[in-house]
């Protein structure tokens, strides 16, 4: 429930511009130079800051401007202070994606070496679509699109197309295939994850691609003590990203939702800002990897 609790308020607090909901315009203040946490298209009408991915797109895709050190500082300190636990909190879309989850059906279990291959194409989605092409793909300016916005991502199309499209008339008048491309990839997105637990976090958000590679050595960890644990099970059970957390307690897969230590019943998972985690467990992962 607290977790509830800080995903709505994060939700409103960063999409707070009541009035571009009313008038079907963009906010343009000061705040939307400053990133926020999750993924958060910054052509929402509420929205009160830039997202990440966006701004990392703008970034790499000047040809002859300073290179950002604002949005790389920002991603690895974000990254090193909470590693996912952005996602399982903080990220709007994240929190969409729960709620659809809920709905009242029979769910999809993905085989487990199908889940893992398809983990790697968030990572393809970055290096592709946020990384390589705005670097290389430019117009006589040196300004290259924002491929992943363009193309992909359905937080855009959910939080900014559909609401600014619906209040404007103007925008009605232009939409064409690009338009419905994306409506398209967002109804795919959403039903799919009404079958499977954070769809588009798994397979498909180069944020979550980014944040995870800091989850092994993030401040905010899971802890795991082997000793306590009678092998039950039940936290692998309870992950909504399908974690074997015994076995990977820092997974780049794990969202710090902190379902497995509330199932826990002996106490074994617990989570918290610990740089190095339990002595324990430190050394295991070290004899693991020896």
């Amino acid at each position: 429930m607290k977790r509830r609790i800080i995903q709505i308020l994060t939700a409103i607090a960063t999409n707070g511009y009541v009035q571009g909901f009313l008038n079907s315009t963009i906010y343009q203040g000061k705040t939307k130079v400053v990133c926020v946490p999750g993924l958060n298209c910054y052509s929402c009408p509420g929205a009160l800051g830039a997202c990440p991915i966006g701004s990392l797109q703008g970034a790499v895709g000047r040809k002859g401007q300073p290179y950002s050190l604002y949005v790389l500082g920002f991603l690895l300190g974000f990254g090193i202070l909470f590693g996912r636990m952005i996602c399982g909190f903080l990220c709007p879309f994240g929190f969409i994606q729960e709620l659809l989850y809920k709905i009242k059906i029979k769910k999809i279990k993905i085989k487990e070496n199908i889940d893992s291959k398809l983990r790697y194409l968030k990572y393809v989605i970055l290096i592709v679509f946020v990384i390589l092409l705005p670097i290389f793909l430019t117009n006589d300016f040196g300004i290259s699109s924002p491929y992943f916005c363009k193309w992909i991502c359905p937080a855009g199309t959910l939080e900014a197309g559909i609401p600014l499209v619906s209040g404007n008339a103007d925008l009605q008048l232009l939409i064409g295939w690009l338009f419905n491309w994306k409506v398209f990839v967002l109804a795919v997105v959403m039903i799919l994850s009404i079958f499977i637990n954070r769809f588009f976090c798994k397979y498909m958000c180069p944020l979550g691609a980014i944040y995870g590679l800091f989850n092994k050595i993030s401040f905010y960890r899971l802890n795991y003590e082997e000793d306590k644990c009678v092998h039950c099970n039940a936290c692998h059970k309870a992950c909504l990203m399908n974690i074997k957390v015994t076995e990977t307690p820092n997974s780049a897969e794990c969202v710090r939702c902190g379902d497995c230590k509330d199932v826990c019943p002996t106490g074994a998972i617990d989570l918290g800002f610990n740089m190095g985690g339990s002595k324990k467990q430190a050394e295991a992962e070290k004899e693991k990897n020896a």
